[in-house]
């Protein structure tokens, strides 16, 4: 749920602010009646939320479905899945006509690209939204808002975990789990990612390469924990690859109070930070941080292999950038 303040401004252009945003991590993709049950119960329980205690009327707030739900269903032929949810959610919060608006990929993508850039890189940044389903980005090759170049992949953060789970067998130790998530990111690079970058357009058009979704906030909260009130976060490949390893190799240095720690006696809200890491690891376990951190990782190689000099940026707002473009587009 992201509750955003809408800023309209025909001169620079509309901004949106953030005055909350939380999430319940409930894996609906795994198509489930656990999973199918605790997402009916988290999305109507922020709808209620959303009316009872933040008091915004029911006109205001929009329900809507990310790509990768639709990219999912359809892949795995669980399309009755979705139109059942969303009859039960308009029965359990008592709305028969509510819309619940599934999204397709490249609606998604150019919204992304709208809400998370910043106008003055609106036509030389190339983004990259990493959600759980899948990835989907691209940019504007024309200068205009009328051409938008697609990129995508059918593999996100949570796809390639339980991709990788489906391959542990008997052996559900984390060695294993290590072992298996080469294999599954490599399949991903080597039939998908290579291809969609080497015919991605990005060189030389797009000197940015911005990667927004829940993993990339998540990595850069873990790597500069001091950057707390940074919305965009510079990485490079290397620190990422660094950051992959301690992952698997030493995941309690990544705990809030280590983190915290290691920081020193810098001018820094230290409870601020605390609670930014905790929510980190609220929303990402530690096998779904090794996931998506190794598909990220393999799109940033592919895209360090194409073009050397390109900057790598991590949008830590961006899991709401396409709503805040969504509705941007709706409200009047």
């Amino acid at each position: 749920m992201s509750i955003i303040e809408m800023k309209k401004n025909p001169q620079s252009g509309n901004s949106f602010t953030i005055l909350k945003d939380t999430s319940v991590n409930t894996d609906f993709i795994s198509f489930t009646q656990p999973t199918f049950d605790a997402t009916l119960n988290g999305l109507s329980g922020l709808f209620t939320t959303a009316i009872n205690d933040y008091k915004i009327p029911s006109k205001r707030i929009f329900t809507v479905l990310s790509s990768g739900v639709k990219i999912i269903s359809e892949k795995e032929n669980k399309k009755e899945w979705v139109e059942k949810f969303i009859q039960e959610f308009r029965l359990k919060v008592k709305e028969p006509e509510r819309k619940v608006e599934l999204v397709d990929v490249l609606q998604e993508a150019r919204l992304s690209h709208l809400g998370i850039v910043p106008e003055a890189r609106r036509y030389n940044t190339f983004l990259i939204d990493i959600g759980s389903g899948n990835t989907k980005g691209g940019f504007f090759p024309s200068g205009n808002l009328n051409d938008f170049y697609l990129f995508q992949l059918t593999w996100g953060t949570k796809s390639t975990a339980n991709a990788t789970e489906k391959m542990l067998g008997e052996d559900k130790s984390q060695a294993n789990y290590n072992r298996q998530l080469i294999r599954v990111a490599t399949t991903a690079e080597t039939n998908e990612i290579i291809y969609a970058v080497n015919t991605s357009g990005s060189y030389p058009v797009s000197d940015h390469i911005a990667f927004s979704g829940g993993i990339a906030w998540a990595v850069a909260t873990l790597i500069y924990p001091e950057l707390n009130n940074n919305a965009v976060v510079p990485v490079t490949y290397e620190e990422v690859e660094r950051f992959s390893k301690r992952l698997s190799d030493n995941f309690s240095s990544l705990s809030d109070a280590y983190l915290v720690a290691k920081m020193g006696n810098g001018n820094w809200d230290k409870d601020l930070i605390i609670k930014e890491i905790k929510r980190v690891h609220g929303v990402f376990d530690q096998r779904s941080l090794m996931s998506g951190t190794a598909l990220l990782l393999r799109i940033m190689r592919q895209f360090k292999s194409v073009n050397e000099t390109k900057q790598f940026y991590f949008v830590k707002n961006g899991a709401v950038g396409w709503v805040s473009a969504y509705v941007d587009q709706l409200v009047e």
